[in-house]
This record gives structure tokens, sequence and C-alpha cells, in this order.
């Protein structure tokens, strides 16, 4: 059993009041006795032109303040920062143990060119899935907009993923709340995994609509545990992956796959349509 804080903080353009947000909400998932804090996309700068001046190498002050508190209060942290990528930035998942170390950084892969916004303009992409262990738990690392991409999601699982950590700052709009709810819950069940889905809460000081809250807990069988809803806030949930022995036992969908036959790479869009009773 692990037990993991989701911190659905608002994220402000200004570095040095994240940060403050930030060590509050360690402090505060230390004394609940969360053994994993999970924090938002773009938990050092709120998202928009001035990333590219806010961006940091990982040795740099803003990360290793966290890895500082995290050190300070024995709390491993996922969290989401800009690294300096040329004239763009990398838009990275960091993932620090509980002595501070940094275990692995994620750069996310799918960038956010829909609904009118251009993610690539400032964005440079990854190109490598991640998965990395902290506190008993292989996390497998996705990034907002990845969360549309159930192959990455299935890349994470043939890397040994257990469990699925989405930090996103998601876009309001017509559905766009009811796709983030849909899209975690499937990613949940058609891999039987515990998946810990964090977003930014909306800001006060903000009106670019980014940053819906609504992070979420959701078990292998897509049963949402906790739903913190629209505030910021703090809240401490448990991850059994006795139950994803059990749901796999009940739904063996992971090995009932068909890779022999289902091989992505063979598939691509405009691609040949099979035609039956034509010669």
């Amino acid at each position: 059993m692990t037990r993991i804080a989701l911190c659905q903080i608002p994220v402000s353009a200004d570095p040095k009041t994240n940060l403050e947000r930030v060590r509050d909400a360690i402090g505060r998932a230390a004394s609940r006795g969360a053994a994993l804090a999970v924090f938002p996309e773009a938990t050092l700068s709120r998202f928009g032109e001035g990333i590219a001046e806010s961006a940091e190498p990982l040795d740099g002050p803003f990360v290793t303040a966290v890895a500082d508190a995290a050190r300070t209060h024995e709390v491993a942290v996922v969290l989401g920062t800009f690294e300096p990528a040329g004239e763009r930035v990398y838009n990275t998942a960091v993932a620090l143990d509980r002595r501070g170390r940094l275990r692995a950084a994620y750069r996310k892969i799918h960038l956010f060119d829909s609904f009118g916004a251009r993610e690539s303009d400032l964005v440079a992409p990854g190109d490598t899935p991640v998965v990395v262990e902290l506190e008993g738990l292989r996390l497998g690392l996705v990034t907002c907009y990845d969360i549309r991409f159930p192959e990455l999601a299935r890349a994470l699982v043939d890397r040994g993923a257990d469990t699925f950590v989405v930090i996103a700052a998601w876009g309001s709009g017509p559905l766009k709340e009811e796709h983030w709810h849909t899209l975690v819950k499937a990613r949940a069940i058609e891999n039987t995994m515990w998946t810990v889905a964090v977003g930014q809460a909306p800001s006060p000081e903000a009106r670019d609509g980014f940053g819906v809250g609504r992070s979420m807990l959701v078990d292998p069988m897509g049963v949402v545990r906790a739903d913190l809803g629209p505030a910021a806030g703090v809240q401490v949930v448990e991850v059994d992956q006795a139950e994803t022995v059990r749901a796999r036992a009940t739904l063996p969908s992971l090995a009932h796959r068909r890779p022999d036959i289902c091989r992505g790479e063979d598939i691509s869009p405009g691609g040949p349509i099979a035609e039956v009773g034509r010669s």
C-alpha cells in the first residue's frame, strides 16, 4: 500500500510563488503520511510566452529547492518543469526520490497543437517513454495531451509500469473537462492500472483557461476513488497493487493482446482499406 498526495495547486507566472506553493503542499503531504506527492504539469511557471525565460536546467534553483523540500520531509515528488531546448523548451516531468535525488526526467512527447493552441511553437518534443521506480511503484509518466494516445500508455506497460502518473494543465472549453475524465478512466481500464492524475487548479491570476482541476485517482477497474473537483487542495489517497492483481485475474485483457496481429507500426491513417467481395 502506497500513500500518494494529489497536490492540485494553482500555477502563476512567477516561479517563486509556485515554489512556495510546492513547499507548502509537500509539508501537508508529509503531515498526512504520504510517501509520494504528485504536482501538475508546468509547476515551474504558467504556460505562455514567458516560459523560455523561466526555463531552467534540471540542476537549476527551482528543481534544487524542490529536491531540498523532498529530502526535508522525506517525500518523493513528481512535478512538471521547463528545461531550455535551444530556442524552445522541453516540457519535462521530473521524478525525485525521498532523498531529493533526481531519478528520472520525461520530456513530453505529444505536443498540444489542438483546439487552436500551438504548444510546438514554444516546446520541443521528447522522444522517449519513461518508467521510474519510486516508493515501491513503477510509475509510467504521462503529461497532459499524452493521455489522448493509448499507444504511449501501452509502451509504458511494456516497459514495466504498474501505475500511471499523469500531470496536466488541462484547458477549459466545451466538453474538454469531460474528455479529461473519460480519457483518464479509459487508460486505467484498458491497462487494468492504477492511474494517478493531477491537474492545475484554476488560477486566480490568469484568464487563459488552463487548469480545470479534477485531479483523480482511478483504480484498475476504472472506479474513480478520488476527484478533487476545481478547488485547490492536497488529498492523500492509497494505491494497493493487490487490487491490480485481482483486477487482472478477473479482466486479463493485457494477457489477451495480439501484437502479432495488431502492431501499431503497420497501421497508418489513410492506409489501405481491405475490400471484401471484390476481385
